[in-house]
């Protein structure tokens, strides 16, 4: 943009205002010009070095805001003030599994004076803290440096999968902007800490993918495997039933529509399971019901008590596991004792519309079955509290969803930047320790 023509006559007095500069201008385009090179390069790059990109630059602006937080925490029941972030991301269920790593799972399950189950290492499932104990041990550095490193690469493993998952159902952007998403929801934090969440989502999006493929017998060890991180089992099981009993019946339509001459709809057809492919899903369902139980099974071969899991899951929520009643005693507490019983109801029905809703059956029959029995198992069992945002993470296919609702940047811009706001939340406002009136805090 040219420079304003100079006009002629007297001298303008110094109080008119100054004509107008570009600087602004050129700055703008510099920026914009800077933009475009970062990304014509990262566009060159393998889907692969895009993903890690998108990812590693997600961790760090959460490490950034862990540091942030840390600079601010007071006294705590683990370390002095204002620690470190290697110390301050290495509390809360990091120290229950650096306690599974060092000292196992009892035998016995502890209990008050009174004989009620006392808070202990049965509700953390083996699988991480054993790879843990393993590197340790190979490596020689502490547990709980071993169990960051995990996590870690797990985090990022993880976002590859998830990518390759995506890119099944989308094109390279959008499976990309899902990943971004992914990468970058509110709880994700919890991705670089020493959790289990990594690890699980990693079987996990490895499992949801193997089946999208058809390859069920490759995923039994991967699914075995899953029910060995967190309690996603009873969902996977519940999914892949419900999927077995659909390409049966998929398979009985077509066989009939043969014997009859028939072939349904134009342009309705698409490759049906064999006969191999349904026995597979049928074995695939069976063992992941089995990995499903093998935890508490474990459990009560170890103790003795057939309910040994389930009472030491109950125990931080102060009652016996009732099925579907927290949701409404949350809502009696939230919304009072009329529209708290409503309230559970609508949740359910929220849902169900959007799961209806076109992006979202752009996902296909499997990734929504995922997602609708996650949802169930947690409206089930779950006991609505301030862990449940974290508790969400295994909905990560919704993030493809979400990225395919509008092609605009300045839309899937916007969803970045209010997950990373809600970031801060999240962290501030529950990571961070704070001590309640009535002693402790909420738990991330």
């Amino acid at each position: 943009m040219s420079s304003p023509m100079p006009s002629p006559g007297p001298v303008p007095p110094a109080t008119a205002e100054p004509p107008p500069s570009n600087s602004g201008t050129r700055l703008d385009a510099v920026f914009r010009g800077a933009a475009e090179r970062i990304g014509g390069r990262l566009v060159r790059w393998p889907w692969w070095a895009q993903v890690a990109a998108v990812y590693v630059a997600a961790r760090l602006v959460s490490a950034c805001i862990f540091m942030s937080a840390a600079l601010h925490q007071g006294l705590n029941p683990w370390f002095p003030a204002k620690p470190d972030y290697w110390n301050f991301i290495n509390i809360w269920d990091a120290r229950w599994y650096e306690s599974v790593m060092t000292g196992g799972y009892p035998s016995e399950l502890p209990v008050d004076a009174a004989g009620n189950v006392q808070e202990n290492t049965w509700a953390f499932y083996p699988l991480f803290p054993t790879l843990g104990r393993m590197l340790s041990a190979a490596t020689g550095m502490s547990p709980a440096a071993a169990l960051i490193l995990i996590a870690m690469f797990a985090g990022l493993a993880a976002s590859l999968v998830v990518y390759r998952l995506f890119r099944t159902k989308a094109a390279h952007w959008p499976a990309l902007w899902g990943t971004a998403f992914f990468s970058t929801f509110p709880v994700s934090p919890v991705l670089q800490v020493p959790y289990a969440e990594s690890l699980n989502l990693l079987l996990l999006a490895t499992a949801l993918l193997l089946v999208i493929r058809r390859h069920y017998l490759w995923a039994i060890p991967v699914v075995l495997a899953m029910c060995l991180s967190r309690p996603t089992g009873v969902p996977f099981a519940a999914a892949v039933g419900i999927l077995f009993l659909y390409r049966a019946w998929e398979a009985w339509l077509e066989a009939r529509n043969r014997d009859f001459g028939t072939s349904g709809r134009p342009g309705t057809r698409r490759r049906v399971h064999s006969r191999n492919d349904l026995w597979s899903l049928a074995v695939l369902t069976a063992v992941s019901c089995a990995g499903a139980l093998a935890w508490p099974a474990i459990a009560w071969a170890t103790t003795g008590d057939i309910a040994a899991y389930t009472k030491t899951e109950t125990v931080w929520r102060g009652h016996d596991l009732v099925p579907f009643k927290p949701w409404f005693d949350t809502g009696i507490q939230l919304f009072g004792p009329v529209l708290g019983l409503v309230a559970p109801f609508v949740f359910v029905a929220v849902f169900g519309l959007f799961m209806a809703s076109p992006p979202v059956r752009r996902l296909g029959p499997e990734l929504r079955l995922w997602c609708v029995c996650y949802m169930g198992y947690l409206v089930m069992f779950l006991h609505p509290q301030t862990s449940t945002f974290r508790m969400l993470l295994p909905l990560f296919p919704l993030a493809l969803a979400a990225a395919l609702v509008s092609r605009s940047r300045a839309y899937r811009g916007a969803v970045i930047t209010m997950f990373i706001l809600l970031q801060i939340v999240w962290i501030v406002w529950l990571w961070a320790w704070a001590q309640l009136p009535g002693g402790g805090d909420y738990p991330p």
